[in-house]
């Protein structure tokens, strides 16, 4: 009964609650607003150039990239 009574407070209580004002900034239909600066940046920046290669011996591939034995 104690826990109804708690959450039907806690229910009214919240509804109670008065939001922030929240300043947005500028209106999106203000035309005084400020821009921000356009620059062009060309859509293939930073991509790389896949071009198809020749498959190599998985040997010499598995070679290369395991693990050096420690010389002691």
């Amino acid at each position: 009964m104690k826990f109804l009574a708690l959450a039907a407070a806690a229910a009214f209580l919240s509804a109670c609650y008065a939001y922030p004002d929240i300043e947005p900034g500028y209106a999106p239909a203000d035309a005084d607003a400020p821009l921000g600066s356009a620059r062009y940046m060309s859509v293939f920046a930073g991509s790389a150039n896949y071009v198809p290669v020749k498959p190599r011996p998985w040997a010499e591939i598995n070679e290369r990239v395991a693990p050096k034995p420690e010389v002691q």
